[in-house]
């Protein structure tokens, strides 16, 4: 996953929020929303930049954030390639982590 281009204000927002997610704090709107069709405790996290409106989709598992995508969302819906992109992710981290633990 390549990192976007944000600036160095999106990039301390983003950081900002992504380290209140790792030290327990639930967000809401404005600033996060679930994203059930993703999957289980999923969420599409609002990162506003200058001219770009960008996502970052995370899962909040015990032991980390996972970040299934991020993107510079340019319509209301996020689109169907993004979450099956997210969903294939995750289940790829998934399997990663299974295979992990039974060796």
């Amino acid at each position: 996953m390549k990192t976007p281009p944000f600036s160095k204000e999106a990039r301390i927002e983003a950081g900002v929020l992504l380290r209140r997610i790792q030290q327990g704090e639930s967000l809401a709107l404005p600033y996060s929303r679930p994203m059930a069709s993703i999957g289980k405790r999923c969420h599409e996290r609002r990162v506003t930049d200058k001219e770009h409106e960008w996502r970052i989709v995370y899962r909040v598992d015990v032991d980390a954030i996972v970040i299934g995508d991020v993107f510079e969302k340019k319509t209301k819906k996020t689109p169907r390639n993004v979450i099956e992109r997210c969903q294939r992710r995750l289940e790829a981290y998934d399997r990663a982590v299974r295979e992990g633990k039974e060796r």
